[in-house]
């Protein structure tokens, strides 16, 4: 039975990716994006047009914080809400704590209380799905990371927002009856890639022949999951009917790569021999990432498919041909 999906953050990234295989599967999806200028407002605009060229989308534009965007979103009365809307990135949190307070806590709880008030007829609000964030586990060294693991430490303040929203998720399940999966996303890359992300931004550099960025040695490593990977654990998620109310998941590849590892394997990808530029270690930045996904193996048949080499190969060729079906 097909359902009826609200997403946030429908134009960017992640988002946009996951409107198209709801509405590939036959969903009906309602997007809210407001297009801010984190980062140049005419790539979500491309996203926009991509997912307007399908009948089962719909649109509406402006803030979450916005009681009317909210109420003509929640019109649509849907059985999912996927919450994926937030100012991003580890550094910018840094220079402008309140902004991502408002935006990434405010923000979800309005998009909760929403849910809350949306109530079916059997008296039932919809279900919530909320893309939290590797970043959670802060400078944590015990690895993998596993769910049940302590996370008291965040190391910036978008690591505090996101930590802030499953709490108040975690709440708004236990008074209000929502039925919460909580994400934890672990760096995800691939086509539409925002572009100040690290693996966007070293390619272009070295494509373009400039020095890559390496704060650092270059020993800290991460956990990269390719996006058709972090996909189909949030469908999976959408899907989730039974089971705690309330869940968390890790959704990444299990696997880590050092970042000096990283940038010689773009350089492979896009045919480049890169130029680095060490630069002082980053604060806010965590030493490493590592996901235990043995819970969304086991209780989402969460699979991911796609090994970085692989992966970076896609990212490359929608770098080159970004009009192609895998790109914009």
């Amino acid at each position: 039975m097909s359902l009826q999906v609200l997403v946030t953050g429908a134009c960017g990234f992640i988002g946009s990716h996951v409107c198209e295989a709801l509405l590939s599967r036959g969903d009906t999806v309602v997007g809210v994006d407001n297009f801010n200028a984190f980062y140049d407002p005419s790539i979500k605009e491309g996203h926009r047009a991509l997912l307007e060229a399908h009948p089962g989308f719909s649109l509406v534009r402006g803030s979450i914080l916005d009681e009317a965007v909210r109420a003509r979103a929640f019109a649509s009365r849907p059985d999912v809400v996927v919450h994926l809307a937030a100012w991003a990135g580890v550094r910018p949190s840094i220079e402008q704590p309140a902004l991502y307070q408002r935006e990434n806590i405010e923000g979800t709880v309005v998009m909760m209380d929403s849910a809350r008030a949306a109530r079916d007829a059997a008296g039932a609000p919809p279900r919530f799905v909320f893309a939290s964030s590797s970043s959670v586990y802060g400078g944590q060294t015990k690895v993998p990371f596993h769910e049940d693991d302590p996370v008291m430490e965040p190391v910036s303040p978008y690591a505090a927002t996101k930590r802030a929203g499953e709490l108040l998720l975690f709440t708004y399940s236990h008074l209000y009856g929502l039925f919460s999966t909580s994400l934890r996303f672990f760096t995800v890359y691939g086509p539409r890639q925002r572009p100040e992300m690290a693996i966007h931004m070293f390619a272009r550099k070295i494509l373009a022949g400039q020095p890559v960025p390496r704060y650092g040695d270059g020993s800290t490593a991460r956990d990269y999951t390719y996006i058709d990977d972090i996909v189909s654990g949030v469908v999976a998620a959408v899907d989730r009917t039974t089971g705690p109310a309330f869940r968390i998941y890790n959704l990444g590849n299990s696997r880590t790569v050092r970042l000096d590892e990283l940038i010689a394997a773009i350089g492979r990808a896009v045919g480049r021999e890169p130029v680095i530029q060490p630069l002082p270690d980053q604060p806010g930045d965590v030493p490493l990432t590592f996901a235990d996904i043995s819970r969304a193996r086991a209780e989402l048949g969460y699979d991911p498919q796609t090994p970085l080499p692989a992966g970076l190969e896609k990212f490359a060729a929608w770098l080159r041909h970004p009009t192609s079906p895998t790109g914009l």
